[in-house]
């Protein structure tokens, strides 16, 4: 009892340690000196002085702007309802920190990746190949499959917004287009997962692909994949698995009930996978699933 304790008070400890800390960076962060962009903010005296003008910093209280690194950045909160400039950054990083994330689920990384899984499973190797080789095989399919998607989103979105001819809400949907076409192509004949979706979300009926919402379409894509990855995986399995039937049956009929099957069968998994050239079958099939 005296052991449990011990134990709540270090944790409310640690709890109160964590908020604590929490709030000194908030206020750090919405104090913290910044190097600020004189060319737009600054004038006379104040841009030699490298400090912000009184005409900028007092008729605006949420207003901020710096330069760290070359990169200039500004937010702005008028202090009618909008985010304040420490909100707004907080909510930016994280935003970039499940980015990638949210990229990879939109791609075709989650069939690649489950199924290179399920080959290693299959052959009963264990850790070989180790996960960051099957990782980074899987990222470059990824690109090398999603390339005429990216050039698409580099054409259409990326390189009119650099140039300025349109706002980042029309860059943002032109970008997002290649996208859901992309998602939708992999879904052709699994229309049922998109239905699931639609029913739990409360939408009747759609006639077009255009009036399917985004945040309809990416479950029903990701559950997709899914589904056709553990098809493949299946079907992987099946060579390997007879030879594992074919070495127990043996290991029984001679008597040697004691030493593990899996022992004898991988090395004729292994033979098996590189007589075949493997490598080279699963890797071509499973990209040409994607065309």
């Amino acid at each position: 009892m005296k052991g449990l304790f011990t134990k709540k008070k270090i944790l409310k400890a640690v709890v109160f340690g964590f908020l604590v800390s929490l709030m000194c960076a908030l206020t750090f962060i919405n104090h913290a000196p910044v190097s600020v962009n004189a060319t737009d903010t600054v004038t006379g005296d104040s841009a030699s002085d490298g400090l912000p003008s009184n005409d900028a910093t007092d008729s605006d209280p949420g207003y901020l702007e710096g330069d760290l690194g070359g990169l200039t950045f500004r937010f702005d909160s008028d202090g009618t309802g909008s985010l304040s400039a420490t909100l707004q950054i907080l909510l930016i990083l994280t935003v970039i920190t499940l980015a990638p994330s949210i990229l990879i689920m939109l791609t075709s990384f989650t069939r690649i990746i489950i199924v290179m899984h399920f080959l290693r499973t299959a052959l009963g190797t264990q850790t070989t190949p180790p996960n960051q080789v099957l990782i980074g095989l899987s990222l470059f399919l990824t690109v090398f499959i999603m390339a005429p998607v990216f050039n698409r989103i580099n054409t259409e979105a990326v390189r009119p917004l650099s140039n300025g001819d349109i706002g980042v809400e029309e860059a943002f949907e032109k970008g997002l287009e290649p996208i859901r076409e992309f998602m939708f192509d992999q879904m052709d004949g699994s229309e049922k997962d998109l239905r699931l979706f639609l029913d739990i979300a409360g939408i009747e009926s759609v006639e077009t692909r255009e009036e399917v919402p985004t945040r309809v379409l990416i479950p029903a894509f990701i559950l997709s994949e899914l589904r056709i990855a553990f098809i493949i995986g299946f079907l992987i399995y099946i060579p390997f698995l007879i030879i594992d039937m074919v070495v127990s049956s043996t290991l029984m009929s001679m008597g040697m009930m004691m030493l593990p099957p899996t022992t004898i069968s991988m090395p004729f998994k292994i033979l098996l996978f590189v007589l075949a050239d493997g490598w080279d079958l699963i890797i071509g099939q499973l990209v040409r699933t994607f065309y």
